[in-house]
C-alpha cells in the first residue's frame, strides 16, 4: 500500500475525535466555505466536466450544480434540528428513565465516486459526510480527469486535508484505498464493482452506502398520455447520452399504443437534439460518451439486438473518433435481447410492446430489484398494481427522475440496486450512527426483575410484565 495514503488516512483517524465534536455552528461554516468555492468556481466546473464529456454546461448546472448548492442550503439551514437527535417514549416496565436518540459521526469516511455526474456525485456525499461530522476522503473518477483535478483544488484550497482531501488515481489506487480500515465507505457505481467494495469493507466491519444501477424501466399503459409520456421519456434517457444511472433503461409500451409513443418518441428527439442525424451530430446539447471501451460496448450491443430482428426507428450512427453515440430507439425489441442483458447506460432505448401487465412484470422481476422505476398512465389500477408488485428504489409515476431533485426523498437503491440512501437528513443519518442514550432517575420498577427468580415478589413481578406485553 502506497505510504501516502496510509499517511493521509492515519492523520484523518486521529483527527476524528476533533471533528466529533465540531458544533452546529462549526459544521455550518465549512458548509457555507464549500458553497463559496463551488459559487466562485462554477463555470470552471461547466468547462471541466464539459472537456470530459462534452456535456452542455447548461446541462451541467442542471443536473449537478443546482442540486449541489440546493443540498448545500438544505444542510446549513437545518443541521442544528438534525443534531438535536429525537426523544424516545418510556415503556412503563422503564418507569424513572427517560431516552434520546442522539447522532454521532461514524468517524472516517471514503467516498469513491464513478465518471457520470463526476462532481456531484463526488460533492453531495461528501455534504453528508460533513455535516454529520466525519473526516472524508474523496476518489473521483480517472475516466473524468479534468473534473477530478479541479476536484483536487478546489477541496485543497477549502479545508485541511486531515478533514478533506482528494486522492486521484485509477483503480489499483481504489484497490489500495479499500484496503484500509474506513469506518463507512461510500461507493457510487456497478453492481459488479459493488459487490467489490462490500467484501471489502466487510473485512474491516465497516458500514456501506451503494448507489449502484440497473435496468430501471418505464411503463407506458394504454391510458398514458402518449405525447407526454413519450417527450419526458426521451429527456430522461438521453440526458448526458444515456449516461444516468436513474435513466429509463427500456420502455414497454402498450400494443395498442406502441405505434403511437415510437412516433411521438422521434418527435421528441427532433425538438430536443435536432431533426435529422447530421444536426443531432453537431447539436451542442447533446453529450458525448465517457471513453472508447463504452462505444465498442454500445455498438456490439446494438448491431446484436438488431442482428436478432429488432427495428432501428431512428439513429443508430456511431462515430468512435469523436465518441458520438447517436441517440437511438429501438422497436420490436424481444425480452431476451442482447440490449436487455443488463443496464445500457448510454443513448440507446429499446421499445418493447405488451398486451399484459403480467407480461411487463415478469420482465422487471428478471432483471432484479432497479434503482429507479417510471410508471405513465390515467388509470390508477395499472399503476397501483405495478406499485404492489414491484420493487424499486424509487418510483416516478408521469415523469422521469424529479426524485433525485428533492432533498426531501431518500435517495438510494434496494437489493442489486444498492442500500443505504442520502440527500438532505436521510444522508445525515445515513453517515451517522444513530446512538440511543438512556438515563435512570429513581425509582426503577427494573429492579423487581432481579434475581433470585422466586417468592412472592417474583410472581407478581411476571404477573406485571405479562400484563405489558
Amino acid at each position: 500500500m502506497p505510504s501516502d495514503l496510509q499517511a493521509l488516512f492515519e492523520r484523518q483517524r486521529a483527527h476524528a475525535p476533533v471533528m466529533a465534536r465540531t458544533s452546529a455552528a462549526e459544521r455550518r461554516a465549512r458548509l457555507a466555505g464549500l458553497r463559496r468555492a463551488i459559487v466562485a468556481r462554477r463555470a470552471e466546473i461547466g468547462a471541466a466536466v464539459h472537456a470530459d464529456l462534452r456535456r452542455p454546461p447548461a446541462e451541467t448546472e442542471i443536473a449537478e450544480l443546482h442540486g449541489v448548492l440546493a443540498e448545500i442550503g438544505v444542510a446549513i439551514r437545518r443541521l442544528p434540528r438534525w443534531m438535536r437527535g429525537t426523544r424516545a417514549p418510556t415503556p412503563l416496565l422503564l418507569f424513572g428513565t427517560s431516552s434520546r436518540i442522539t447522532y454521532e459521526p461514524r468517524g472516517v469516511v471514503l467516498v469513491v465516486a464513478p465518471w457520470n455526474y463526476p462532481f456531484s456525485l463526488v460533492v453531495n456525499p461528501l455534504i453528508a459526510a460533513i455535516a454529520a461530522g466525519n473526516c472524508v476522503i474523496l476518489k473521483p473518477s480517472e475516466k473524468t480527469p479534468a473534473t477530478a483535478a479541479l476536484l483536487a483544488r478546489l477541496i485543497a484550497e477549502t479545508f485541511d486535508p486531515a478533514e478533506v482531501a482528494v486522492v486521484q488515481g485509477g483503480p489499483d489506487v481504489a484497490t489500495a484505498l479499500l484496503g484500509l480500515p474506513f469506518d463507512h465507505i461510500c461507493f457510487t457505481g456497478s453492481t459488479a464493482i459493488g459487490r467489490i467494495v462490500m467484501a471489502a469493507a466487510a473485512k474491516h466491519l465497516a458500514s456501506v452506502t451503494l448507489e449502484l444501477g440497473g435496468k430501471s424501466p418505464a411503463v407506458v399503459d394504454a391510458s398514458a398520455d402518449i405525447a407526454v409520456a413519450a417527450e419526458r421519456i426521451v429527456w430522461g434517457k438521453f440526458l448526458n447520452a444515456g449516461q444516468t444511472c436513474i435513466a429509463p433503461d427500456y420502455v414497454h409500451v402498450h400494443a395498442s399504443r406502441a405505434r403511437e409513443f415510437l412516433d411521438a418518441a422521434k418527435a421528441a428527439l427532433a425538438r430536443l437534439y435536432g431533426g435529422s442525424e447530421e444536426e443531432r451530430e453537431a447539436s451542442l446539447d447533446f453529450a458525448r460518451i465517457v471513453d472508447d471501451g463504452h462505444v465498442r460496448r454500445l455498438k456490439d450491443l446494438v448491431d446484436r439486438t438488431v442482428a436478432a430482428g429488432a427495428e432501428v426507428e431512428t439513429g443508430g450512427r456511431i462515430d468512435a473518433a469523436t465518441r458520438y453515440v447517436a441517440p437511438t430507439i429501438l422497436s420490436n425489441v424481444a425480452p431476451d435481447a442482447a440490449i436487455m442483458a443488463d443496464e445500457i447506460f448510454g443513448p440507446v432505448l429499446p421499445v418493447l410492446a405488451f398486451d399484459t401487465l403480467d407480461e411487463v412484470l415478469a420482465v422487471i422481476r428478471a432483471g432484479g430489484k432497479p434503482l429507479a422505476m417510471y410508471i405513465f398512465a390515467r388509470e390508477n389500477a395499472a399503476i397501483d398494481r405495478l406499485l404492489r408488485e414491484t420493487s424499486a428504489g424509487a418510483t416516478v409515476v408521469n415523469n422521469t427522475m424529479l426524485h433525485y431533485a428533492s432533498s426531501a426523498l431518500p435517495f438510494g437503491g434496494v437489493g442489486a440496486s444498492g442500500m443505504g440512501s442520502y440527500h438532505g437528513d436521510h444522508g445525515f443519518r445515513e453517515f451517522s450512527h444513530a446512538r440511543p442514550v438512556t438515563r435512570q432517575r429513581e425509582p426503577a420498577l427494573i429492579g423487581f426483575f432481579f434475581p433470585p427468580y422466586r417468592g412472592r415478589w417474583h410472581r407478581l413481578a411476571m404477573r406485571v410484565l405479562r400484563l405489558l406485553e
